[in-house]
This record gives C-alpha cells, structure tokens and sequence, in this order.
C-alpha cells in the first residue's frame, strides 16, 4: 500500500520517500551500519563508533523488519540514490520511530529535519498515531539535542540497552536508553 508523502527540496535537490522491500535489505543494513558504527560512520555527527563496536543489524534483522506485521521501513532518496531509512512501527496510541539514519555523507544538510517530519505524516496517515516515541542512547547528548529541536521530548523512562547482543563489543560501561516522545498534531 502506497501513501503520499509530500516530497521536500533539501539543498535544491527534491527528496523522494518510499516503502523498503524485501529487496532493499542488504543496502539498508549498509547504510545503518555506515551511519552509526565503523569508520565510515566518523564522517557524520550520529556515530556511536566510540561507544560500541559490531554491526547494528544485519540483513536478517531488516528482513524481519520488513515483514513485520504494522511495521514500515521508510526510504528517503535524492535522485536514484538511497539517502536515509527509518523504522516504523505502530504501537498502541502512536508509533514507534527508530533506525533512523541519514547517510553520513549527507548529513548537516537538513535532510534528517525533513524525513523525520515525513515520518510523522506517515504515521498519522497510516495509522492515525497521534504520538511518536523513540528510544536514545543517553549519552548521546547531541542527538537528544536534535530531537529536542524537531519537538521530542525526554519522558525520563529509561531501558537497559541489551548486554546479550552478540554482535555489540561495548567500549563503555552502562550504556542505557532513554525515551522520547512528541504529541503528532
């Protein structure tokens, strides 16, 4: 099922969203792990290549994803080129937003404000969600920041993050997630 979703121009340059499909998942995978683990991920402001270590998701893991029943994973091109990804997931009384990336090439470009804000269209169209929440990294002060910027706020909830993911070497101790939460209007 296809939504519309109003494209943007980011930089002069139209930004384009679609639904992944089973297809697409070896290259949202790469293009996750570029943006927040390894080197490659070095070249963005997202990184958290000096908190852990490994692949954040694997092909797998996207496929599962991907065929997961109230679940969307939202592709954000420029031109024929796969830009962004964002998961999302309806949960009771709203949605669920995570894996969001921005290539680390393209980020500081505005790119990232735009395709959260058609995330949320999509949400509101899809299932009427009302209200989008995310979990972070606390640590993670300057992402907080952005999202505090787009209008999220901290709920002070905090989950563990999972100490038994095998692909996770951790490089600091006690790494937690908070949640954050925006009222959709």
């Amino acid at each position: 099922m296809t939504h519309k979703i109003d494209d943007h121009d980011c930089d002069n340059k139209k930004l384009t969203y679609r639904h992944a499909v089973s297809e697409d998942a070896a290259m949202i995978a790469g293009l996750v792990n570029s943006a927040y683990r390894g080197d490659s991920s070095r070249q963005g402001w997202t990184t958290e290549a000096n908190l852990l270590e490994g692949a954040r998701i694997n092909t797998d893991g996207v496929h599962q994803l991907i065929a997961a029943d109230d679940t969307v994973i939202l592709l954000c091109s420029r031109g024929q080129d796969v830009i962004g990804c964002v998961q999302l997931q309806k949960t009771v009384g709203g949605a669920y937003l995570g894996m969001f990336v921005v290539s680390p090439l393209e980020q500081g470009n505005g790119i990232g404000k735009e395709f959260m804000s058609a995330a949320e269209t999509l949400v509101q169209q899809l299932w009427g969600a009302h209200k989008m929440w995310m979990t972070v990294i606390t640590v993670r002060s300057e992402l907080i920041a952005f999202y505090e910027r787009r209008g999220y706020v901290r709920t002070g909830r905090y989950k563990p993050f999972p100490v038994d993911a095998e692909d996770h070497i951790f490089l600091v101790e006690n790494l937690q997630f908070e949640e954050l939460e925006k009222i959709l209007s």
